[in-house]
């Protein structure tokens, strides 16, 4: 018997949903992703020349953290446009929006060349990155999650978070090439551009998904009773007049909403120290070849890889929360395990470090994509889900890097930066364990006959 997703799309034409959903996340999440890199490895030289060692690094992850000020902002714009006017025309807007804010920064002057101007122009684009993956995140989850079957929606939705663990393997593996084929000084000249560049291709994925794809069953159904509803009325609408989706989410969900930011902190917060903190830790503070580092983290993303889909598809038959939370209560107890490992000095050592750190941390993000969207109605779901991730990644993701440096700097010892991780992880616990189970739920409400 062949499975059939929401609206009766077969299985077939929900991979290839899923699998575009995937790709474009992976080349959104690479662009994202790569300023993590550079900003730790050639940033802080070519655009804050002046600083210390400890202040250019502090500075650059300032203004790598910038884009997260900027993600709630997205979710807001894109949430809006997106529960109006579709999922997939949000999703091909951040896509664009993403591509071009990248492309600029392979082409942005440094210091030496513009003065102040280099970073400044630096974070304005950075803040353009924060905006475009706002949204984009909303679109890709939503875009694979309301195609998919009921029993299969935690495993679709993991497509999209699979994008994240591919595009840092992108983003290493073009790090590493390049660091292996160029001297340094061309590389810190030219070389760092290449990759922020290549982000054109994500053009390519943006036209294709407004070629091939439609919009989710459950938007077209909210759409076809809406008109129904105002033509049994006499009414004359377009489809931007109305509430805002933002708002009605907030009034509507704000315990959802809040619940879902708290728990995904530590998801976002420890993630960013696996894959960006880690790399100005190992090569300054343990005195490791930047290749090792960046093949530790090459190791750990492709572990991840195969691990998501597989706690999402558990998540499917057994429930979400029981899944994330296991998830949190592992990165608890590995915070200070992950430095020991990790303070060993060697490239076995920070990949088991690794390995422990986004094997638990998938525990919660494989599941995560669905049980975010089946927390909301159709209706503003684009903007619930937006808010509870972007605001969570607000408060844990973006300045993780500069608390580390911060906690290292004042107390001398990793040991606090652990302390910081199992914290945010126990936070994380409690929010999902107030949330209620959402794997059941139904997901396209206009066409789920009303009680």
């Amino acid at each position: 018997m062949t499975t059939r997703g929401s609206g009766g799309v077969g299985e077939r034409e929900i991979r290839k949903i899923a699998s575009v959903s995937m790709i474009g996340s992976t080349i959104e999440w690479y662009d994202f992703f790569i300023f993590g890199t550079a900003a730790a490895l050639v940033f802080p030289d070519l655009f804050f020349p002046d600083a210390s060692p400890t202040a250019g690094a502090l500075l650059s992850f300032s203004v790598f953290g910038v884009a997260f000020l900027a993600r709630p902002l997205g979710g807001v714009v894109w949430g809006h446009f997106g529960d109006k006017l579709g999922r997939k025309k949000a999703f091909i807007t951040a896509l664009f929006t993403m591509a071009i804010g990248t492309a600029l920064i392979g082409l942005l002057p440094t210091y030496a060349t513009i003065g102040i101007a280099a970073p400044i122009i630096l974070t304005v684009l950075r803040f353009v990155q924060g905006l475009a993956v706002g949204g984009q995140w909303g679109g890709a989850v939503l875009m694979a999650t309301e195609f998919a079957p009921k029993h299969k929606r935690g495993f679709y939705g993991s497509f999209a978070q699979i994008g994240v663990p591919l595009g840092v393997i992108l983003g290493q593996v073009l790090f590493l090439y390049l660091s292996f084929t160029m001297s340094p000084e061309f590389f810190a000249s030219f070389g760092w551009r290449i990759p922020f560049l290549a982000s054109v291709l994500l053009i390519g994925v943006a036209l294709y998904a407004h070629l091939r794809l439609e919009d989710t069953p459950a938007f077209k159904h909210l759409q076809e009773a809406k008109a129904a509803k105002d033509a049994a009325e006499g009414v004359t609408q377009s489809p931007k007049s109305g509430g805002s989706p933002v708002i009605d989410a907030l009034r509507q969900y704000p315990k959802q909403i809040f619940l879902a930011a708290g728990s995904f902190i530590v998801v976002n917060a420890t993630f960013y120290l696996y894959v960006v903190y880690i790399i100005d830790y190992g090569t300054e503070e343990l005195g490791l070849a930047q290749t090792t580092v960046l093949g530790a983290i090459l190791i750990a993303s492709i572990v991840q890889v195969i691990v998501l889909p597989i706690f999402a598809a558990i998540s499917d038959r057994y429930g979400r929360r029981k899944i994330y939370i296991a998830g949190a209560a592992g990165t608890a107890l590995w915070a200070f395990p992950f430095f020991w490992f990790a303070d060993t000095a060697t490239g076995w050592g920070v990949t088991v470090a690794l390995l422990g750190g986004l094997i638990t941390l998938s525990m919660m993000y494989g599941p995560q994509a669905a049980f975010f969207a089946e927390l909301f109605s159709a209706k503003v779901r684009y903007s619930g889900a937006s808010l509870g991730y972007q605001i969570g990644a607000a408060l844990g993701g973006g300045f993780s890097p500069v608390i580390a440096t911060a906690l290292l700097a004042g107390t001398g010892t990793p040991a606090s930066i652990s302390a910081y991780m199992a914290v945010l992880a126990l936070i994380a616990v409690v929010c999902v364990y107030l949330l209620t189970e959402t794997y059941q739920n139904e997901m396209d409400d206009a066409a789920t006959p009303q009680r």
